[in-house]
């Protein structure tokens, strides 16, 4: 009798979590999937093929935008651990109790917003008669207003700004397991900061590390709003082509092949992280 109650109360436990990820995760990618291979022959009238794929290997726009995509997610990934991880290692070896909540609360103000106005307040700061070229006009340093917008500095700046908790969680995670006497044998065995940090703290913090990338590059290659608004015209970020093709052009079934690419794409980076890490998906969710 217990047994079989021990049973019921895990299966009502998961079960939520399960329709999630088939109601919300699953199906919508099969349904993406099955639309991507319906192939436009006449109006109304359509048949299985490959289509809407040989249209993007065709058009160099589209996956040379692709590539530019992945790599501009690639630097802020790398940004956003280059900034994140010094941060990280503050919360979670060096700050107090007290402190390491106010730290981690501030970490997450800009998620109290939405990614419409944390855009928007960028844009504020940046634009030639916002507040950084007004304070540089103020200071002498310029004799008119500057454009700081619509260029892939902007984007990158709003990019790692709105991903960096995301890199910096999972680094505190993993590091906050690591013993003090671990740093401790490291000096004692005459290694200097450098050794140490290259030697013992990232070996130890790699699980999270590949955590932090894998979601902070997933997130900025997915990315939308940010992009454009930043970017402005001057922007090439693939998904504004998935966009495009599902909104101006009304070309649902090509919208939806170029949402199978991006997802395929940044899989396979993914899948090359972990092979160069030496790390594997299991473990890295597990240990952070």
């Amino acid at each position: 009798m217990s047994r079989d109650a021990r049973r019921l109360s895990l299966i009502l436990l998961f079960a939520p979590f399960a329709l999630w990820i088939l109601l919300l995760i699953a199906l919508p990618h099969l349904g993406i999937l099955a639309l991507s291979m319906r192939e436009k022959v006449a109006p109304r009238v359509y048949e299985f093929g490959f289509g809407n794929y040989a249209e993007f290997i065709t058009e160099p726009i589209y996956w040379n935008t692709l590539l530019r995509t992945g790599s501009m997610s690639l630097l802020v990934t790398f940004l956003a651990l280059i900034i994140g991880f010094p941060i990280a290692y503050y919360i979670a070896k060096i700050a107090g109790k007290r402190a390491r909540g106010a730290l981690f609360l501030m970490c997450l103000i800009p998620l109290w917003v939405s990614d419409l106005i944390r855009a928007f307040g960028w844009i504020l700061l940046l634009r030639e008669s916002g507040v950084i070229s007004r304070s540089l006009q103020w200071m002498g340093l310029t004799q008119s207003g500057i454009e700081f917008l619509y260029n892939d500095a902007a984007v990158i700046v709003g990019l790692v700004y709105t991903v960096i908790l995301f890199m910096i969680v999972p680094l505190v995670s993993t590091l906050d397991g690591m013993g003090d006497d671990m740093i401790e044998a490291g000096y004692n065995l005459g290694g200097n900061s450098l050794t140490v940090l290259r030697r013992i703290i990232v070996p130890y913090a790699m699980p999270g590390i590949v955590a932090g990338c894998i979601v902070v590059f997933m997130m900025t290659a997915g990315s939308y709003l940010t992009p454009i608004l930043l970017g402005g015209k001057n922007s090439s970020w693939f998904t504004e082509q998935i966009y495009n093709q599902f909104i101006s052009r009304f070309n649902w079934e090509g919208g939806a092949a170029f949402g199978v690419l991006l997802l395929l794409f940044t899989s396979g980076v993914v899948w090359i992280g972990l092979r160069l890490s030496g790390q594997s998906l299991a473990n890295t969710v597990a240990r952070s």
